[in-house]
């Protein structure tokens, strides 16, 4: 399994009993959705690693306590902290309409309702305050807010994002 084929889950951030159990902050806003798993791979030495659980609670809001197989000490469990936790791309939920996961929008065109076809997205850069679509066009970076009020419609089918952004904002970069 190779990372592009995964979404990022969370990350093992300490250990929580003698018995191998460790806490995983779980990165999503629906930690309880992750109560059954069966596996997840590890990013381990830059390699994906499948573990598979042997149980799994919630700890508090959005950790989730994990006992891993043949994870049975401290010693095992340290050698896992502060790694990232991964599963597969196949098992987000799919959504509907125009919501959409940032890795499935790259290399959808983005059309703007006033300036027509602005580009192709590149990436989506959620590093910012706001989260942004960087958009190539020939070359030059535009880069559009993802912003409910600007996003019309996504049409998947035909890979477009319908956009309609303030005015001169993409003459800015041009």
């Amino acid at each position: 399994m190779k990372k592009e084929e995964c979404f990022y889950l969370g990350k093992i951030v300490s250990k929580f009993s003698f018995k191998g159990e460790v806490l995983i902050k779980l990165d999503t806003d629906e930690p309880e959705s992750y109560l059954k798993m069966e596996s997840v791979f590890v990013d381990y030495n830059n390699n994906l690693v499948p573990f598979f659980i042997d149980k799994s609670a919630l700890h508090k809001s959005d950790l989730l306590r994990v006992k891993f197989e043949d994870v049975d000490s401290e010693e095992d469990a340290d050698d896992l902290m502060k790694t990232d936790i991964y599963l597969p791309l196949t098992l987000l939920p799919k959504l509907e309409g125009d919501q959409f996961y940032y890795h499935e929008v790259i290399g959808f065109t983005i059309q703007d309702v006033t300036f027509g076809k602005v580009g192709i997205v590149k990436a989506v850069n959620d590093s910012t305050a706001q989260a942004l679509f960087e958009v190539d066009r020939d070359g030059i970076e535009i880069l559009i807010p993802m912003n409910d009020e600007f996003i019309g419609k996504i049409d998947r089918e035909s890979k477009v994002i319908y956009v309609e952004t303030p005015e001169g904002l993409i003459d800015l970069y041009l």
